[in-house]
């Protein structure tokens, strides 16, 4: 993530795997465990997926947000076993739309106590897009921004990372609920829905359940 943040005032980059000519693992790991997750390490996330639609290969995703000024958060997801995951072609890195259709990893963000909300959607095509909504799933719309997510993708083994660098401009002041999440595709059509916590029913990221965490207001110098 570092490294990201280095790049800020240059051209955004992106590497995506194909998965041709290597070797998928005949390992098959059992079910990871369902639980109400609690942050670890203070920036520190383990998501969870939803119990109706369990994973096949992958094992775990995990994400670590610092935020490194007032309108600027690096992310880094890390999604374990990943060799059997469905990774969008690479794209310009442009707005675009439905990329939660495929694998995707997604920021949601409110005031506490507040109806509206944002999201972010993050694509290892290297696409994005950032959404306003002025209450739940109500009022859609395309949320400005400044500084497009800057996104990278590696493989380190097994593990698939994505790091974005985003920009809070035009959200609140003060500290912010938050929700990560991500939507996995494997290769063979499996789909599984990984958040902090999950409400009743169907996989539903938008859920004021889902809001689990807080990210502080930013220390004024």
């Amino acid at each position: 993530i570092s490294d990201l943040a280095k790049k800020k005032d240059s051209a955004s980059t992106s590497s995506a795997w194909t998965g041709k000519g290597e070797a998928v693992v005949v390992r098959k790991p059992n079910p990871p465990e369902t639980a109400h997750p609690e942050p670890v390490e203070g920036s520190l996330f383990s998501l969870q997926p939803h119990p109706d639609t369990p994973a096949d290969w992958v094992e775990r995703v995990s994400v670590r947000l610092s935020v490194t000024g007032g309108d600027d958060a690096l992310l880094e997801f890390v999604v374990t076993n990943a060799l059997g995951m469905v990774i969008p072609p690479l794209a310009a890195p442009l707005r675009a739309d439905g990329l939660w259709r495929s694998t995707c990893f997604e920021l949601f963000l409110r005031s506490p106590g507040d109806a509206a909300y944002w999201e972010f959607n993050l694509s290892p095509s290297g696409e994005w897009a950032v959404y306003k909504f002025d209450g739940y799933r109500e009022l859609m719309s395309n949320h400005p921004v400044d500084i497009a997510p800057m996104i990278e993708t590696r493989f380190a083994g097994d593990d698939f990372v994505i790091e974005a660098d985003v920009d809070f401009g035009g959200l609140p002041a003060g500290p912010l609920e938050i929700a990560l999440s991500a939507v996995i595709e494997e290769r063979d059509g499996t789909k599984s829905y990984w958040a902090l916590a999950h409400p009743p029913g169907q996989p539903d990221f938008h859920h004021p359940t889902c809001f689990a965490a807080t990210l502080p207001a930013p220390e004024m110098p």
